[in-house]
């Protein structure tokens, strides 16, 4: 399930990307735009501008704006830089990866064998849906 982390940070990111181009935007107009708690949206934009997606400015006309276009930005690095790995279950995640205690086979695990499908699935749409693509309902559901 997407937290209310992620979900707030795939807000600000479109916000800031119909906004693209047009200069930094302040956390307090954005939060009060998108209805965000300003202390959340804080930290959740620190975090994006820490793994490169956001990049700020202090002063006048400072604020956060995308650090590349909307074309260039894809869901699945937004939800994973604000709520970690994909994967619904430990056992199927490819950055981490932790062996469920309860199970005897791996190989043989109906539950891991779904579970590996359904991060299979979301990590397709998430990771080859850019912002620009969501924006523009341009998703790329065909292929499944």
């Amino acid at each position: 399930m997407l937290s209310h982390k992620a979900k707030y940070g795939l807000k600000a990111v479109f916000y800031l990307a119909k906004r693209y181009e047009k200069g930094p935007v302040l956390i307090s107009d954005l939060a009060q735009a998108e209805y965000i708690p300003k202390k959340f949206l804080e930290h959740i934009l620190l975090e994006l501008k820490k793994h490169g997606i956001l990049y700020s400015r202090m002063g006048k006309g400072g604020g956060y704006a995308l650090s590349k276009s909307p074309d260039k930005i894809f869901l699945g690095q937004i939800i994973r830089t604000l709520d970690g790995p994909l994967a619904p279950v430990p056992c199927v995640s490819k950055t981490a990866y932790v062996r469920c205690i309860e199970c005897k086979d791996e190989r043989t695990c109906e539950i891991r064998k779904v579970m590996k499908h359904v991060r299979d699935a979301s990590a397709k749409i998430l990771d080859t849906t850019t912002v620009a693509d969501a924006m523009h309902s341009k998703m790329k559901l065909s292929s499944l």
